[in-house]
């Protein structure tokens, strides 16, 4: 059983030790580090780098101040941010729509969102017809209700209608 006294060393040591472990959380290099951990594993939205700090337990301000600092050194950037997520998701067979929507929802602006899908150069058209392909194969849809199955993929997928049209039509025809 323990003293008094030894309790009451244990108690202090347990104060000491949360202490040190909230100053942690209001130390802007301690969040730059966090910070750099993130982004050494991909690229990150500025949005996104301060709700990952947020959750981790640091001060609103000071991840703040972090990420202002790794912007200004440019080891944080929307743009190339972007640009790197439109790639990722025009890899994984994604459309406009849904690259758009993902981006806002991470909180990009809107100038950064249009400058990657158009940076991307992509063909959008050519994109949704080998989704399709991949998914159901070389025949395209007679019946109406396979037509309409496919195009519902499609456009969860996040491609525009005239690309849905194009991709299921049975002449194939852009």
């Amino acid at each position: 059983m323990l003293t008094r006294r030894a309790g009451l060393r244990a108690h202090g040591a347990l104060l000491r030790a949360e202490r040190m472990h909230d100053d942690k959380f209001r130390d802007p290099i301690e969040a730059r580090k966090k910070a750099m951990d993130y982004l050494a594993r991909r690229e990150h939205g500025r949005g996104e780098l301060l709700d990952k700090l947020a959750r981790f337990g640091f001060d609103a301000d000071v991840a703040d101040e972090a990420v202002a600092q790794l912007v200004d050194d440019g080891l944080q950037s929307d743009a190339r941010f972007a640009e790197a997520f439109v790639r990722s998701r025009i890899n994984q067979g994604k459309g406009p729509v849904r690259i758009r929507a993902d981006l806002r929802e991470r909180g990009l602006a809107s100038s950064d969102v249009d400058l990657a899908l158009e940076e991307a150069n992509a063909d959008w058209y050519a994109l949704a017809r080998d989704v399709r392909l991949k998914k159901f194969g070389p025949d395209t849809p007679i019946e109406f209700k396979e037509k309409a199955r496919q195009m519902r993929f499609l456009q969860s997928r996040g491609f525009e209608p005239d690309q849905i049209q194009a991709a299921v039509s049975s002449d194939g025809v852009f």
